[in-house]
């Protein structure tokens, strides 16, 4: 029986399951494409339920497979996306599509209450971009679904709350906190004052380093399980633990990203503009970025094609230069 290490890595797109032993050569994987569904106001969005369902298929069946021993199980996600359990653990809302707009009177009054959207901008490190800023979505269920937000529990960022499915334990981490969520001031290392304001800071659950495991029993078999990281900053992670020299990391995906954990300055007024922000390493220390939504338009423009020349979405993959 191989001795191996589980790991989800959740795209907005694909969600991937990956097996690798002891030596990190990949020896089983899984892709699957999941429909989605739409939330309360008709907007698409994950399918919650169903990408919980194949987790739990997908694991269960592995631990079943006599030719593998899990011993870790890890995850990986996108992030800017949250999910609010109730007092019993049970998901209360749809996971809210971060290109979902917030309404303008929502935005209006926080930046009325807590400052312009350029000084939020400087000290979130975040460009203002709506719900891509995670934070923003706590503030207007506070205010637009009272009656939603009342009954929250804890608010879980979407790679904790997969590590939540198996375990049960709610925590935070730092890359999640610091992908553009408006949650975190960067200069003083520590959540913002309008989360301590509004009593957002209540219902996130406590911080636990990146690194940070439970040993736990999942289906009557010893594991350790990690808490989650964000998919961007897992990218940067085997770099920084393996290269002497500075780097620059591009990342690909949904959000083509341009990585550099050696730049540490607050971020300028022509950085904000210029769609530029910071992340955080799994230490808690910025990373400086600067992104572009290229697989998004990349999708879009193969739709298009697709329609026009009445083929099905992927024909392009298989078209061959004459």
């Amino acid at each position: 029986m191989l001795k191996v290490n589980a790991v989800f890595d959740i795209g907005k797109t694909n969600k991937k399951f990956f097996l690798f032993d002891d030596d990190y050569n990949e020896v089983h994987r899984q892709y699957v494409n999941l429909p989605l569904t739409v939330d309360e106001d008709g907007f698409e969005t994950e399918d919650l339920e169903a990408l919980r369902h194949w987790m739990k298929d997908t694991f269960d069946t592995v631990l079943e497979n006599a030719e593998f021993d899990v011993k870790t199980l890890n995850f990986s996600s996108y992030g800017a996306s949250f999910v609010h359990l109730d007092y019993k653990g049970k998901a209360l809302t749809p996971l809210y599509n971060y290109t979902k707009d917030i309404p303008a009177d929502i935005t209006n009054e926080f930046y009325k209450k807590y400052g312009d959207s350029l000084t939020i901008a400087a000290q979130t490190a975040s460009p203002q971009s709506g719900m891509l800023n995670s934070g923003m979505q706590l503030y207007w269920l506070k205010y637009y679904k009272p009656e939603v937000f009342s009954q929250i529990k804890y608010s879980l960022h979407l790679p904790q709350y997969l590590s939540y499915l198996f375990t049960g334990i709610p925590v935070s981490e730092y890359t999640s906190i610091g992908c553009h969520t408006n949650l975190w001031n960067f200069d003083a290392e520590e959540y913002h004052a309008w989360v301590h304001a509004e009593g957002i800071d209540k219902i996130l659950p406590p911080i636990v380093p990146t690194s940070a495991s439970i040993n736990t029993t999942y289906k009557d078999k010893k594991i350790k399980i990690g808490v989650g990281i964000h998919d961007s900053s897992s990218a940067l992670l085997p770099y920084i633990l393996s290269k002497k020299k500075p780097f620059l990391l591009l990342s690909t995906g949904t959000w083509s990203i341009a990585l550099n954990p050696y730049n540490s300055e607050s971020l300028s007024t022509e950085d904000i503009e210029n769609n530029c922000l910071n992340y955080l390493r799994i230490d808690g220390k910025r990373v400086k970025a600067s992104r572009f939504f290229m697989g998004n338009e990349y999708r879009l423009q193969v739709e298009k094609l697709t329609d026009y020349y009445e083929k099905e979405y992927g024909y392009h993959r298989e078209v061959r230069f004459d």
